[in-house]
């Protein structure tokens, strides 16, 4: 590919719907002067990526999101270390050489950058433990970025399992001892907008940090009840941007 030739980006799942990635990065690159545009690549079936990529040889990289971050590993040439901790990529590099079917596929993780950096500057001596509201994917990456401030973090699952409480579970001393609550689930998001998830609230005070990653609605239904209690509240959007802008230091780095 020529130097002066645009470049493109893109993000694979399924559905997509509504992409923050796409505008994001569309509105970057127009303003940037950027030669390059990002494209959303709807695919049914993980075994499509080779296609997308085979299909697009201007294709430079691309961002993982649901249901794709864990199967897409298995087609990847390489792995960083953080994503190998996660076990979950959502960020791949693609390296090309002289002809179209002459690339390299790299894997990288900016989820625990993304929430580290958006958490840090809230945290105060109190928060020591945490509460992960969920055991999907996401709370993987949110757990290693809680370790990694040195926050002790436990999953609240909705059904028993090992090394995670219930949210029946949940009693005053467990409360008391993680002050910073992060809500991974899906509870809340847009249309649900009067869901969030069911912990005692009443045991929340103004020491609390409460932690949305969800950004739709800017203010959820978790935060409004945690924010009642006096606590402090903040959603995912700044993680959301903190991770494209992750993925583009990934993309141009060329390490």
């Amino acid at each position: 590919m020529k130097n002066n030739e645009e470049k493109i980006y893109g993000l694979i799942g399924y559905p997509l719907g509504h992409s923050f990635s796409q505008t994001f990065f569309n509105q970057k690159f127009e303003a940037e002067g950027v030669n390059a545009r990002y494209v959303n690549f709807e695919i049914p079936d993980i075994g499509d990526l080779m296609e997308v990529i085979a299909e697009n040889p201007r294709l430079d990289g691309l961002n993982v999101t649901i249901p794709y971050k864990q199967q897409v590993m298995a087609y990847l040439d390489d792995v960083d270390s953080v994503a190998q901790r996660v076990g979950a990529v959502n960020v791949i590099q693609i390296i090309r050489g002289k002809a179209d079917n002459d690339f390299k596929l790299v894997g990288f993780n900016s989820d625990i950058a993304g929430f580290r950096n958006s958490l840090q500057p809230l945290l105060r001596p109190c928060h020591k433990g945490a509460l992960v509201l969920g055991s999907g994917g996401a709370s993987k990456a949110v757990c290693c970025g809680l370790e990694d401030l040195g926050i002790k973090p436990l999953i609240v699952s909705r059904t028993k399992r090992e090394g995670a409480v219930t949210y029946a579970e949940l009693t005053p001393e467990i409360m008391d001892s993680h002050k910073v609550i992060v809500n991974t689930t899906p509870l809340g998001m847009y249309p649900h907008v009067d869901e969030c998830p069911d912990i005692p609230y009443d045991l929340v005070t103004p020491e609390f940090l409460c932690y949305d990653l969800l950004y739709n609605p800017d203010v959820t239904l978790f935060m409004k009840r945690c924010a009642a209690r006096g606590a402090e509240t903040k959603n995912g959007l700044e993680m959301l941007l903190l991770q494209a802008f992750e993925s583009w230091e990934i993309w141009t780095a060329r390490k």
